[in-house]
């Protein structure tokens, strides 16, 4: 970035702060991040607790907000790797999806037919603490129509920290206040769910290996996780998909997204 460059971006800011907090001050950080690189679509989840993910802000188009939204609230956030990360605590930050997806995450089924709907390429986001149990992330994705993420891109988003997470403060504070979030019966339907998914049919082990491939691990990384060996993976495998009467991967998943919406699980109107 050169001087000229710095000083737009700098002034830029000056401007973001003029706009009403929440939304819209929401939507001038988002320009104002896209001044450093080319960023296609943002979106903003607040992971509280045993909630389903609350959307506080997106610019996608109504199409793949149905998507990378409302169908992500039904149920697959709890495959998603940034929230995983958030259940663990992470750290705030600027980080990679890649730096916490499992090693068949890429190849995996969740990532090939729901993540990839929207042509992604790469996603990063910015992780901020708002309170005791509650992570905000707001992701950058960019198309595939472009390259990864540079280096000197992310040193740039790494400076913006602490205007965006100043910025998802106000907005989180806003959203507090005007509209006070209680318990709903769905944020703990769809976690049951996913628990107890094959509940009927499979031993413990056997769900403990379920979920584990659902969120992309491989035989390997599976077998490294619960310290036993890829071969006692690959009989666990055989025989709960002779159990739940399926042949692959592939159709576990298939499996797992038509049992959470057989099981009544489906977004308030």
């Amino acid at each position: 970035m050169t001087p000229k460059e710095l000083k737009n971006w700098t002034t830029g800011l000056a401007q973001v702060y003029t706009l009403s907090a929440g939304r819209q001050r929401l939507s001038g950080l988002c320009s104002w991040l896209r001044q450093v690189c080319p960023i296609d679509h943002f979106v903003l989840f607040v992971y509280e607790g045993r909630h389903r993910p609350l959307a506080l802000f997106d610019t996608f188009s109504a199409d793949n907000r149905r998507i990378y939204v409302d169908d992500y609230q039904c149920g697959p956030y709890l495959l998603d790797p940034f929230y995983l990360a958030c259940t663990r605590q992470q750290a705030p930050g600027l980080w990679r999806l890649r730096q916490f997806a499992p090693d068949h995450f890429y190849l995996g089924e969740y990532y090939l037919t729901y993540y990839q709907q929207t042509g992604l390429a790469e996603e990063v986001a910015f992780f901020v603490d708002l309170e005791e149990g509650t992570t905000a992330v707001l992701s950058l994705m960019r198309a595939s129509a472009n390259c990864a993420f540079s280096r000197d891109e992310l040193q740039w988003l790494d400076c913006a920290q602490g205007a965006v997470a100043q910025i998802i403060h106000e907005a989180w504070q806003l959203q507090r206040a005007e509209q006070p979030r209680p318990a709903h019966e769905l944020d703990f339907k769809i976690r049951e769910a996913f628990e107890q998914f094959g509940a009927q049919r499979l031993t413990a082990r056997e769900r403990e290996i379920v979920q584990l491939l659902l969120r992309g691990h491989s035989g390997a990384s599976v077998a490294e996780q619960l310290s036993i060996s890829v071969g006692t993976v690959k009989i666990h495998r055989k025989n709960l998909y002779a159990k739940l009467g399926i042949g692959s991967q592939s159709e576990l998943l298939g499996l797992f997204i038509r049992e959470l919406a057989g099981s009544e699980i489906s977004a308030p109107a």
